[in-house]
């Protein structure tokens, strides 16, 4: 596979992400916090750049700041050659799986998969008795629901599905403890509730190379919050937890 110059390579990059999060055509939200008081359907920089609101029809709502960070991890595994794939747990419409594959592309990587992990049936039916911190996402199971033929028609649109994306259907108690992978150098977590970072990161963080990144979406709610908590004191994990825009967090394995 042919590697982009270095100059052709950020200019694909960084157009790519734009193009996810929809900042390129101001994509509209879907939903986005108030201001001055008042609900606003209208397009504000500052909520795409933060992730802060939900895009109509753009691919991604991780923000840019949580875009550039995925980016760094990526670009830093290459850089050190950690051993291992890239993952996203709660995948939305593809968009950062997306952009992890348009990374090994432009670096002309063929020996690394990205892969799609999801329920592609929304967010689960929470046991509320086994994990109390998830009685908050009661309401919302189902939600966010994109199905699997729409993420893979996404990644189509931009010439990225090929045989290095693999997608995992299903709900992760069920889909990780059984899945085909040795080593992962990017873990990254976007699952919500308590038990499916709870998941995520029992069958997957052993798997994380030395100098492999885990990435944590969704830090700011109190369930993914105490899973994180609880995993890193159980296993004595001391790295420091890295802020990424105050939703988001990221560490590096040591």
């Amino acid at each position: 596979m042919i590697t982009l110059p270095a100059d052709s390579r950020t200019l694909y990059l960084e157009l790519l992400k734009r193009c996810l999060l929809g900042m390129i055509y101001e994509d509209p939200p879907a939903m986005a916090p108030p201001i001055g008081g008042f609900k606003t359907d209208l397009y504000v920089a500052k909520f795409r750049e933060t992730g802060r609101d939900v895009p109509s029809q753009a691919h991604s709502m991780i923000g840019l700041r949580r875009m550039n960070n995925l980016h760094a991890c990526i670009e830093q595994v290459l850089a050190d050659n950690v051993p291992g794939d890239l993952i996203e747990t709660g995948v939305w419409r593809g968009g950062a799986t997306i952009f992890m594959r348009g990374v090994l592309k432009a670096y002309g990587v063929t020996d690394r998969t990205v892969w799609v992990a999801d329920s592609f049936e929304g967010l689960p039916a929470p046991d509320i008795k086994a994990y109390p911190l998830d009685q908050r996402w009661v309401s919302s199971a189902g939600m966010i629901a994109v199905d699997i033929d729409t993420v893979r028609r996404n990644f189509d649109r931009y010439g990225l599905l090929d045989e290095q994306v693999q997608f995992l259907k299903g709900w992760f108690r069920d889909t990780l403890p059984t899945m085909p992978v040795k080593e992962l150098a990017v873990l990254r977590l976007d699952g919500d509730l308590y038990e499916s970072t709870w998941d995520a990161l029992t069958h997957l963080y052993p798997k994380v190379s030395p100098g492999g990144f885990v990435l944590v979406d969704d830090y700011n709610h109190e369930s993914c919050r105490q899973a994180i908590h609880d995993y890193r004191a159980l296993h004595e994990i001391g790295a420091p937890l890295l802020d990424i825009d105050r939703i988001g967090v990221y560490w590096r394995k040591s």
